[in-house]
């Protein structure tokens, strides 16, 4: 069940649900898709192997109803992935949903003029954990959606009974929905399955997904807080906001096959793995040129998103390799590739080649496309990624704001594009100083991503990295460690164990320990993610120039400066080789290397020339943590990161010269 605080806006899970259905319902499922469910469960064991072995040899699209009834764990496996977006489940139960949705349709069809337009009512009873149940009482007079197939019954006597013993777990609210039915309304097509289901004696009404109601009223039953009845109306989905979103994703996800849109979808809500197993079917069963470019490309955006950025451009370079065979050199579908290979190489962090991909797809973009295009808007943000990586923030904040211009223009209120752009502005704004905008700009884009996108969104962890970050910089570090938890709690569930991006959020939780004085904490989850990143960034990566820099500034309030000046040491030679000579992160680094060997020398000269050099240094340290965080953009999103590595002879130089004076 899905529900939101505004009255007549629904969540975006009821929007992706929807457009999984959609795809679903006008894919074309052979007998092969059977056993591809057949061999799912058997590999994952979902079902019993005795009733699996039934499904396989009795199942006909006909029987659908008969099979969701039927007491052998279907229905739940297919609810529970409908309702946590379970695209795996989903992808391998889509023969199924086709076949249960026709047949409700059908029934629903041949019922309707039986109901003779007379509204009736049907029940149904169940439990809520408490935390649902409060978030369902503020909906009163709103929307909620129930994006899995719902049963009901005509008999409230046993919906009743269900609530009842729901509400017996302490943890639990026991709920009897009532719900008022207008045959007339469009709505999600609902049938009497009597005939159909397997329990023949029950009076049960199937709804098909996406049922939406509105809350009427919420009455409580008993006196100990545990049983309520809940009354609902049957309506439309009246979301006109949600709508126009939809329909901009569904063009979006577009495609020229139910399979392609299908793919395209698992993309835009990040479940990447499932979309990668998808491509690579589609590249095996294709003889077409044209349609091999477009899967190569997006097994690149797959890779890019998974922080495997050789492959991604492996990918990416096949696919332009068939295009120039088979386009003219300004045709515009050579710039996707253009455009996924700079991206690629920005968040490698060799620039000027980025640059290069980019200006080359932004010149055939504006020769060939209007001036409010969103394909120019996203060749902006993408320079503009660039210059902002080059600590070039005035030209980084022109290309943003010129994106940012043409999307507001063109894209609903709500779309992720806007978001995206959004916190690229407010990361310039934040590198600029400007706290107070940068703040004003990441609250624009999480507003957004918090009602469009699932609950463990890539998009939204990087939006609360952001704002951490700030909080960060701004000293209020309880809220700091706040957002950077989120970030992290999402990245794990979602992201590969060695994902630039836990290494991200390694070191924002570590810049927060710093700043808090516990220097073990701090060391601890820079240790991390530079143990990420020594494995999957090149070795003049500016990043880790970074995790060196934070590292050598820990050690330095450690007061342990041998190893501050070597990672001090490491991070400039990285930047010197990765940056321009006026990179604003150069100076202060270089400061804070003269500070670390003027400790070290005021200590040598304090002690004997002729005493052993031991590294024991006193209890004062002059020089403080200069936390300078880069970022990596995900998709137009950026990507706080932060931290930095080394070689130095410069100690022995000391020793040396101390024992010849």
């Amino acid at each position: 069940m899905a529900s939101t605080d505004n009255l007549n806006q629904l969540e975006s899970t009821f929007m992706y649900t929807q457009l999984f259905k959609e795809i679903l319902l006008d894919m074309e499922h052979d007998e092969q898709a059977i056993k591809h469910f057949i061999t799912y469960c058997r590999n994952h064991d979902c079902v019993s192997p005795k009733y699996i072995d039934r499904f396989e040899k009795e199942y006909s699209s006909q029987l659908a109803i008969w099979w969701y009834t039927f007491p052998s764990n279907i229905y739940r496996m297919l609810n529970s992935a409908l309702r946590s977006m379970d695209g795996d489940t989903i992808i391998n139960m889509g023969f199924f949903i086709h076949n249960l949705h026709t047949q409700i349709e059908q029934l629903h069809q041949q019922q309707v003029h039986s109901y003779h337009g007379k509204p009736f009512i049907v029940y149904r009873g169940q439990g809520l954990s408490k935390a649902s149940f409060e978030k369902l009482k503020k909906t009163q007079a709103g929307l909620i959606s129930f994006n899995n197939f719902l049963s009901t019954s005509t008999e409230q006597d046993i919906a009743l009974g269900l609530a009842y013993i729901a509400s017996q777990n302490v943890n639990m609210v026991g709920i009897l929905f009532m719900m008022s039915i207008d045959p007339s309304s469009k709505s999600a097509p609902f049938a009497s399955i009597k005939e159909k289901s397997y329990f023949k004696e029950e009076e049960e009404i199937l709804f098909s997904m996406h049922t939406v109601f509105r809350v009427s009223a919420i009455k409580q039953i008993d006196n100990n807080n545990q049983l309520y009845q809940v009354e609902l109306q049957l309506t439309s989905d009246d979301d006109q906001q949600l709508r126009v979103l939809t329909d901009r994703i569904r063009e979006e996800a577009g495609g020229s096959t139910g399979w392609e849109r299908l793919g395209n979808l698992l993309l835009k809500i990040g479940q990447f793995n499932n979309a990668e197993e998808l491509y690579n079917v589609l590249l095996e069963r294709t003889s077409s040129d044209g349609e091999k470019a477009i899967y190569y490309n997006q097994l690149g955006v797959v890779r890019s998103n998974q922080g495997d950025y050789e492959k991604a451009i492996w990918y990416y370079e096949k696919a332009l390799e068939i295009l120039r065979k088979i386009l003219p050199s300004n045709h515009p579908d050579l710039i996707t590739s253009y455009i996924y290979i700079g991206l690629v190489y920005d968040n490698m962090g060799e620039y000027s080649k980025a640059l290069s991909f980019y200006e080359q797809g932004l010149e055939i973009w504006k020769r060939t496309l209007p001036s409010n295009h969103p394909y120019l808007a996203a060749s902006y943000s993408s320079i503009g990624s660039v210059y902002y990586y080059m600590g070039e923030y005035s030209q980084a904040l022109s290309f943003y704001e010129k994106a940012l211009e043409i999307e507001q223009k063109i894209l609903p209120s709500n779309h992720p594009f806007l978001a995206s752009s959004y916190n690229n502005i407010g990361s310039v704004y934040y590198y600029m100083g400007e706290y107070s905008k940068a703040l004003s700009f990441y609250e624009k884009a999480l507003e957004i991503e918090e009602k469009i996108l699932s609950s463990n969104h890539p998009f939204l962890a990087s939006s609360y990295n952001n704002i951490g970050l700030l909080y960060n910089n701004m000293g209020e570090y309880s809220k700091a460690l706040s957002f950077y938890e989120k970030a992290l709690e999402i990245e794990e569930k979602i992201l590969p164990s060695n994902h630039p991006f836990l290494a991200s959020s390694y070191n924002n939780i570590g810049s927060v320990y710093y700043y808090m004085g516990e220097y073990s904490q701090a060391l601890s989850f820079y240790e991390k993610a530079l143990e990420i990143e020594e494995k999957i960034l090149s070795s003049n990566h500016p990043l880790l120039a970074t995790s060196y820099w934070c590292i050598g500034s820990v050690y330095n309030n450690m007061k342990d400066y041998s190893k501050a000046l070597s990672h001090y040491d490491g991070a400039l030679d990285i930047f010197q080789r990765a940056l321009p000579a006026t990179h604003p992160y150069i100076l202060p680094l270089k400061n804070n290397i003269e500070a670390v060997k003027e400790e070290i020398f005021l200590f040598l000269v304090a002690g004997s020339r002729h005493a052993p050099v031991l590294i024991r240094f006193g209890s004062n340290s002059r020089i403080g943590c200069n936390w300078l965080e880069l970022e990596l953009e995900m998709v137009g999103i950026g990507r706080n990161w932060s931290r930095i590595g080394c070689n130095c002879n410069w100690l022995e130089l000391v020793e040396t010269d101390m024992e010849l004076t």
